[in-house]
């Protein structure tokens, strides 16, 4: 049996391989920003500056790249 991705895998995938710096925001409104070194399907790794945040899917509002 064939497993399909889902959009939000293949979009972190994407970012995630081509080292794309993105800009997410937080459904509080703060505004992170990094690069994702790693996902799973609770949170998402952003490195930035050489720090690492680990940041829940839940708390995720928008996610773009820039």
């Amino acid at each position: 049996m064939d497993k399909k991705q889902n959009l939000q895998d293949t979009f972190l995938n994407a970012v995630r391989k081509a080292k794309t710096p993105l800009t997410i925001f937080l459904v509080n409104g703060v505004k992170l920003q990094g690069v994702v070194t790693w996902f799973d399907n609770f949170c998402v790794l952003l490195r930035r500056d050489g720090q690492v945040q680990l940041v829940y899917k839940h708390a995720i509002s928008t996610i773009m790249p820039g």
